[in-house]
Order: C-alpha cells, then structure tokens, then sequence
C-alpha cells in the first residue's frame, strides 16, 4: 500500500515537533538544545517575525525561516538523534486529536477572553 505524502506545512509541524523532543534529550549538546527550543517555540507560537495577514510575505517566515532553523538545528545534533526524534513526531501527528483537550483550550479561551472585558470594564447584565 502507497504511503500518501505530506505537506510542507505537516512537515514543518512534524519536524518542529522534533526539534522540541530533541532539544529536551540529555544527548544534545547546550547550544544546540538552546536552538532548538528557539526554532520549536518560534514555530509553534501564533506570534510571528512577519504577520500572517501582509500578502505573500506574511507566510514567508513559516515556509523559509523554521525550515532553515530546523537545518541548522539538525547540522548542530549528533548523527540520527533528530532522525529518532522525528519517527516519534511522525507518530504523534497520525493519532487522533483530543476532543477533551479542545474542548479544555477553548474554556480557557473563553475564560481569559471574559476576564479581559471585566478589566476593561465591559458589563454583561
């Protein structure tokens, strides 16, 4: 059976996913874990170098800034520990996602979102 290919945007998730469980493994070097956690976060957050919503360049840094990070975090790690790490994000990436856990995130959402109108002073009655 013919495995279906992935896209650059699940494979820039997949080896972002990576890049956080190698630089957390006791094998990486100090730099390279301090990299790669820039690189994770850098990918994995909604706040970007450039926002999303300028035309074109917007979603530049997303497919040539974490691609080029996630290299020069791979160049940094011994031999196939990032091929490990990525096997595992592989794995992650095909399991079903978690209604509860969306379900926990969108509370939250909506309790920050309720509290930052109370501060500014909205009234709800």
């Amino acid at each position: 059976m013919r495995k279906a290919s992935i896209s650059l945007v699940q494979r820039v998730r997949i080896d972002a996913h990576a890049a956080w469980l190698a630089a957390r493994d006791g094998r990486t070097p100090w730099y390279a874990r301090a990299w790669g956690l820039f690189v994770a976060a850098y990918a994995l957050s909604p706040i970007d170098l450039i926002p999303d919503f300028i035309p074109v360049i917007g979603l530049l840094d997303d497919a040539v800034l974490v691609p080029l990070g996630i290299w020069l975090f791979v160049k940094m790690l011994p031999p196939g520990l990032f091929a490990e790490h990525r096997v595992v994000a592989a794995q992650a990436a095909e399991r079903p996602g978690s209604a509860w856990g969306a379900a926990i995130v969108i509370c939250i959402w909506l309790l920050v979102a309720l509290t930052v109108a109370r501060i500014l002073g909205f009234d709800f009655d």
